[in-house]
């Protein structure tokens, strides 16, 4: 029997640190067949912290009814060589379930998934990372009703680096 190693993936999301302009964009309502799209701006700073298996942004959105404050925590699990990505924002007084994932090594996009409360039902969510490059990245989350074999994007961030 031989032993897989692990690739270090511990600085996948170096990629990320800085300073950076977003424009987003969140179906007005979700998985209810909505096709209105509301489109808005934000800024995001991102650090790492311990040693590069922590990674952590403040975010701020300017929506319609006002600025909304978060953070996304990322976690690197050395043992599964997968990161957890936690989001809390104002007002919720909690971190949601963890995003769980890694990077692709061939193409270099992220998928991280969750199976989570939504309106009184369990579905699963996704959170892609795409289109990476130096002073741009493209982020978008999904929803799944079921099991995973359709998906409803609902929220998408092109971010652009400040320089």
């Amino acid at each position: 029997m031989t032993e897989t190693t692990l690739r270090n993936a511990s600085h996948d999301f170096d990629f990320f640190i800085g300073k950076w302009t977003s424009v987003n964009r969140r179906l007005k309502e979700r998985l209810v067949g909505c096709t209105e799209w509301i489109e808005f701006e934000g800024t995001s700073e991102v650090r790492t912290l311990l040693g590069g298996e922590v990674n952590f942004d403040e975010v701020i959105w300017h929506r319609e009814n006002g600025l909304i404050h978060g953070i996304t925590f990322r976690l690197y699990d050395q043992k599964t060589g997968q990161w957890r990505l936690y989001w809390a924002a104002t007002g919720s007084g909690y971190l949601d379930i963890p995003m769980i994932g890694s990077f692709d090594e061939k193409n270099g996009t992220g998928h991280f998934y969750a199976h989570e409360p939504h309106k009184g039902h369990y579905i699963y969510s996704r959170y892609v990372w795409s289109n990476i490059t130096p002073n741009s990245v493209r982020w978008e989350q999904a929803f799944s009703t079921d099991g995973g074999a359709t998906w409803e994007t609902n929220l998408t961030t092109d971010f652009t680096r400040i320089p």
